[in-house]
């Protein structure tokens, strides 16, 4: 199952969902479905994530 720390990261740069979701170019609503786990990102949207907390992909996201 993949897991990931969005709402954490989110938390630590003081972000909104909104916030994270214009600076990725996605929804509201695509943040909060990716952060309860209900939506898998695609790889580029995961990059995407990842460079906007500048950190490794693996550091956002990973399997349990």
């Amino acid at each position: 199952m993949l897991e990931n720390r969005v709402r954490e990261l989110r938390a630590r740069f003081r972000w909104t969902q909104d916030d994270l979701a214009k600076k990725i170019g996605v929804t509201r609503q695509t943040i909060g479905l990716i952060e309860k786990g209900d939506y898998a990102p695609s790889v580029a949207l995961a990059l995407k994530i990842a460079k906007a907390f500048e950190v490794q992909v693996e550091e956002v996201f990973y399997l349990k």
